[in-house]
């Protein structure tokens, strides 16, 4: 008998998310009635608004709703994501120049695989979302790290850019403000790298989706605001998840331009079609209608992220750079390896967070899923209590 032919070699190669791995491993600790606090999961701990799942119960009285609908989104929420774009990003354009995705993950891949070609080199600023480096592999992409530590604030310079650029570099991946380290760019930084990019003809995807998550007055400028004409060679990511507590409805988005978007909206044609009608019509409530809930959500986040820094900071050998967005903490915690931790001498962040799960029984996610070694990412979208317990059983810990 024949042996069966192998597995596709390229998906071989995909490692799971670690973000999602951590998190279910603490869920099912939970589940085993362990006490387990968890800072693994992206996701607020919110309600959707009210309105949103009232439109969606609306929609549900439709029919129309229940037949296929054009693969790249409905007209209400492309118009929706229009205006949006123009509001929160200064870009002006045509519906025709947005497709709607099944969540911000399929237009993150969708986005490489129109831009990338077997053997292009994107450059991916480090610490990263763990996604990235898989989706430009799927496009057969190879990913360049470009590393910046917690003593710049995790944010790149141009410098840097360009002395990891070579004649392979078609993509640069920007993202402000940043998963997993909070960062935010300044309006100058975004213009230097913005026009660096202009310069060499590079491709930027750049992914928006936490810029509505801003505090102490920082504002998430969006490079085709502070460079204009890069629009032309830009493809922006966004979604409802974040800033709506929507994350289960799975809603996304990409704009760029004409050429590109084509060819996004065909992939997607034959891929997954068009995107859960019900939830489209939610997403476009959530743009066009009232945010108070959205701001409620946000001055929660900001009362947590002062509270996470403030705690965090406290424990010898921790360092914590002040997050302005999104809603993580990325401690550099370095100065915890080569300690020994009730009789545990953890050497890398992968064996410190085995060690804090074990020990106190608190999930968080390794700095290797993100990049080099030596960081923890704490997202801080859970409640209250749970946020300060689970940080003074870091302080017991490491007492």
């Amino acid at each position: 008998m024949t042996d069966r032919a192998p597995l596709s070699r390229k998906l071989s190669a995909i490692a799971e998310s670690a973000t999602l791995k951590v998190d279910a491993k603490a869920k099912a600790l939970k589940a085993e009635g362990k006490p387990v606090i968890s800072y693994a999961a992206g996701e607020p701990d919110f309600s959707t608004p009210q309105f949103v799942v009232d439109a969606a119960a609306e929609a549900l009285r439709d029919p129309a709703n229940f037949r296929y609908t054009p693969a790249a989104g409905l007209p209400v929420l492309r118009e929706a994501v229009a205006a949006k774009t123009l509001r929160d990003s200064g870009l002006e354009v045509p519906a025709s120049r947005v497709v709607v995705t099944n969540g911000g993950k399929q237009a993150v891949y969708q986005a490489f695989q129109a831009v990338v070609n077997p053997g292009d080199e994107v450059l991916l600023p480090a610490p990263y979302w763990t996604t990235y480096p898989e989706a430009i592999r799927l496009a057969d992409g190879v990913p360049v790290e470009v590393f910046a530590g917690a003593d710049q604030d995790y944010k790149v310079t141009v410098e840097q850019l360009e002395a990891a650029r070579t004649d392979r570099t078609t993509v640069l991946v920007f993202v402000s403000p940043s998963n997993p380290t909070g960062s935010v760019y300044t309006p100058e930084e975004t213009k230097a790298i913005g026009e660096w990019a202009l310069a060499h003809g590079i491709w930027v995807i750049s992914d928006e989706i936490y810029q509505n998550l801003v505090y102490e007055g920082a504002r998430a400028v969006s490079i085709v605001e502070a460079v204009p004409e890069l629009a032309e060679q830009t493809i922006l990511l966004n979604g409802v998840a974040k800033t709506y507590a929507m994350t289960g409805w799975r809603v996304g988005w990409m704009v760029g331009p004409a050429d590109a978007i084509k060819l996004a909206a065909n992939l997607q044609s034959h891929l997954s079609s068009n995107v859960n009608n019900v939830a489209q019509i939610a997403a476009a409530a959530a743009l066009n209608g009232p945010q108070d809930e959205a701001l409620k959500m946000r001055e929660a986040f900001d009362r947590r992220r002062r509270l996470i820094v403030e705690e965090l900071s406290k424990i010898d050998g921790v360092e914590v750079p002040n997050p302005l967005g999104a809603f993580y903490a990325y401690p550099d915690v370095r100065g915890l390896l080569g300690r020994e931790w009730a009789g545990r001498t953890p050497t890398t962040s992968l064996e410190l967070a085995d060690l804090i799960l074990d020990l106190a029984e608190v999930a968080v996610v390794p700095g290797e899923a993100f990049g080099p070694s030596g960081y923890l990412r704490l997202s801080y979208a859970l409640g209250d209590d749970a946020l300060l317990e689970g940080i003074q059983r870091l302080q017991k810990l490491f007492s």
